[in-house]
C-alpha cells in the first residue's frame, strides 16, 4: 500500500477503536463497573511510573496484581459484561449513536400535551430537560423513574395527591430518570414578586447547566420556559412546541449535537 492508503487505514484504525471505546463506556456508564475502569486507570499510572523510573519492587508487584485482574474481572463483572455483550448481539449496536428528528419530536410532543393537559387543569409542574451538561448531582436527590417520556407519566407524577409532585422532573434523552428532585434556587433579586419556588429552581438550574426547564404555574396554569438563567412567560402549547424543537433537535443528526439558539429569549426584570 502506499503512504495514502496506509494513512486513510490508521485513520479508520484510531476511528473505529475510538467508537468502540465510546460504547464500551456508555454501556457501562451509570453502573458499578465505572469505578473498577478508574481503578485500572490508577494501576496503568502507576505501572508508567514504575517503569520509568525503575522502581522494581512496584513493578514486580503490578505485575502479579495485572495477573490476578485478567482472572478476576471478568469473573466479579459478568453480569455487566453479559449485558453488554447481549446488547452488541440484538443487532444495530451503534444505532443509538444517531437519533433521528422524528424520535426528539416525539418526546418534545409527549411533553407539550402534558403540560397542556396541566396547564388547562392548574397542576403545577417543573420539567427539567437535560442537554450537554450532565444534571447527576441534581438527579441524585430525587426519587428514580428511569422510564419512557410519556404525557400520563408526567401528569401523574406532578397530580397534588401523589408523593412525587414536589420537585422536578429531570429528562435526558428520551427517558424520565427521576422525579421530585431539588434544584438550586437562582439568587436573581429582580423576578417578579409573583413567581414562586418552581420559577426560582427552573431559572437556577439553567443558570448552572445549559438544560432546558418548562414550568407550569399551579396558580394561574401559565407555561414559561427558562434557558440560560433568562425566563420566557405566557407560552401556548404550539410556541412552547417550536421552542424546544429549535433547542434540542440536534442538526446533524447526532445525539450529542444541539443547535444554538439566540432567539424568542427574554430577560426577567
Amino acid at each position: 500500500m502506499g503512504p495514502i492508503e496506509v494513512t486513510v487505514a490508521l485513520v479508520v484504525d484510531a476511528l473505529l477503536l475510538a467508537l468502540i471505546a465510546y460504547k464500551v463506556f456508555t454501556y457501562l456508564r451509570g453502573t458499578r463497573a465505572v469505578q473498577l475502569l478508574k481503578g485500572l486507570l490508577v494501576l496503568v499510572v502507576l505501572t508508567g511510573v514504575a517503569e520509568i523510573f525503575g522502581l522494581g519492587m512496584l513493578k514486580w508487584t503490578l505485575e502479579k496484581v495485572w495477573v490476578m485482574a485478567v482472572v478476576a474481572i471478568p469473573v466479579i463483572f459478568q453480569p455487566e459484561l453479559r449485558s453488554m455483550l447481549e446488547k452488541l448481539g440484538r443487532g444495530r449496536p451503534f444505532a443509538h449513536l444517531i437519533q433521528t428528528n422524528e424520535q426528539y419530536k416525539l418526546v418534545i410532543s409527549e411533553v407539550v400535551q402534558a403540560v397542556q393537559e396541566m396547564s388547562s387543569d392548574r397542576i403545577g409542574a417543573l420539567i427539567v430537560l437535560e442537554r450537554k451538561t450532565g444534571l447527576k448531582e441534581y438527579v441524585e436527590t430525587g426519587v428514580p423513574i428511569d422510564g419512557l417520556v410519556s404525557r400520563f407519566l408526567l401528569i401523574q407524577v406532578f397530580k397534588k395527591e401523589t408523593p412525587l409532585h414536589d420537585g422536578a422532573v429531570i429528562i435526558r434523552g428520551n427517558r424520565m430518570l427521576a422525579a421530585s428532585c431539588y434544584l438550586p434556587l437562582t439568587p436573581n433579586p429582580h423576578l417578579p414578586k409573583e413567581l414562586g419556588t418552581r420559577h426560582r429552581a427552573a431559572l437556577g438550574v439553567t443558570e448552572q447547566s445549559d438544560a432546558i426547564s418548562v414550568v407550569v404555574s399551579e396558580e394561574t396554569g401559565t407555561i414559561s420556559v427558562a434557558e440560560e438563567g433568562s425566563l420566557t412567560r405566557f407560552m401556548d402549547p404550539r410556541r412552547l412546541g417550536s421552542y424546544l424543537e429549535s433547542c434540542l433537535i440536534p442538526e446533524t443528526g447526532f445525539n450529542w449535537k444541539f443547535k444554538d439558539r439566540n432567539q424568542n429569549r427574554s430577560k426577567s426584570g
